[in-house]
């Protein structure tokens, strides 16, 4: 890799973090290789740039997206992996998602396809593009959420929405498109060492914006959120707030699919619950994983079942009580943000940063209504 661009990407690095590295989930997956020499030539664009080869991904991506100033890349060859793939699902590990495959896979990756974009006006800058399949619809939104709020507090994230697919995102070098059974990850890269961070971010804004704009009104799929995250109230949720688990969450087993909300109100801080089944029964048995919980003490007046319980994600991590309901065919919990608690300062002490008993329950049974 050229000493140029090892620069370029050090300062980009410390500008892509999403969020407080103390919780982050890891960064994201490092790009393609960088473009061979010669490559960023405005005449590649002159003919409207390259095509996608892959017959499967072809109709996603547009030779030169409106806005961009920016086209595929006639010189670099699409690496396709997986399903129908000319490569493995093994070499997507070692070569695209470097470190971090074994996420992709735990949500059910069946399907990765690389390309770049290059800057049509010379300049030595390049958007590349990895696009995920995943074998569901839950799996692409979790990896999604990964990406944007992975383990961190979404109150701290220099991650912003955009206005891409069924739902994007955008920092100041990467863009994140979710739809359907496809994640869309895009990383601005530039080989111009005077180039500015603040430069960057606009670049970044102008380009990845625009191409990952046109990615997501392509992709296939509803722009529906999954249901569980659907039904999260929207009122006082912080902006992209929402984290999405396929199966496990909150120091349970087998209660997901299942979307945590996180909601700011002044220095108050707290998480909605949100699990929606297809029959009652079906929402009987995740209840059931909070009925269980030791010390879980049943309350009556809210839903058909309601009960107290303290839950912990992890032994270093703060306790947090949460008033958990079922109505039908929905398992709602309001409870403590556990993210803004120090399990080594008394509880009382924590009071203005958490939510009463009686808000918890005035919030819960505002929902279930």
């Amino acid at each position: 890799m050229k000493a140029a661009l090892v620069a370029a990407l050090a300062v980009l690095s410390t500008a892509a973090c999403n969020k407080d590295d103390t919780h982050s989930g890891g960064a994201p997956p490092p790009p393609p290789p960088p473009m061979t020499s010669g490559s960023a030539h405005a005449d590649l664009c002159a003919d409207g740039g390259g095509t996608d080869s892959d017959a499967i991904s072809a109709p996603f991506f547009t030779r030169s997206p409106a806005g961009a100033g920016y086209c595929l890349d006639p010189q670099t060859e699409v690496k396709t992996y997986g399903d129908k793939g000319k490569l493995t699902m093994d070499e997507v590990c070692t070569t695209a998602f470097d470190g971090e495959c074994e996420v992709y896979k735990r949500f059910g990756l069946d399907r990765v396809v690389a390309l770049r974009y290059v800057d049509g006006t010379g300049a030595p800058n390049s958007v590349e593009v990895n696009l995920s399949r995943f074998a569901t619809v839950d799996g692409a939104y979790a990896m999604f959420t990964k990406r944007v709020v992975a383990d961190g507090d979404p109150a701290k994230t220099t991650v912003k929405a955009l206005a891409a697919g069924a739902a994007g995102a955008t920092s100041s070098s990467n863009a994140y498109v979710w739809r359907g059974q496809y994640l869309a990850e895009l990383t601005f890269v530039t080989e111009d060492t005077k180039m500015t961070p603040q430069q960057m971010a606009q670049a970044n804004e102008t380009a990845t914006g625009a191409i990952a704009k046109d990615i997501g009104s392509k992709l296939p799929g509803s722009t529906d959120l999954p249901p569980s995250a659907a039904a999260l109230p929207a009122a006082q949720r912080i902006p992209l707030g929402i984290s999405y688990h396929p199966k496990d969450a909150l120091g349970l087993t087998g209660v997901g699919p299942l979307a945590v909300g996180y909601y700011a109100d002044g220095q108050k801080r707290w998480r909605d619950v949100s699990i929606v089944r297809a029959s009652a029964d079906d929402a009987k048995d995740a209840m059931r994983a909070f009925k269980l919980r030791p010390g879980a003490i049943p309350y009556k007046g809210i839903g058909d079942e309601a009960v107290w319980v303290v839950l912990q994600e992890a032994p270093d991590r703060a306790k947090a009580e949460y008033i958990v309901a079922r109505k039908g065919t929905t398992v709602a919990a309001v409870g403590d943000e556990e993210l803004v608690l120090d399990p080594s300062v008394p509880s009382d002490k924590q009071a203005p940063l958490k939510l009463t008993k009686d808000e918890k329950v005035a919030k819960i049974s505002a929902w279930l209504k």
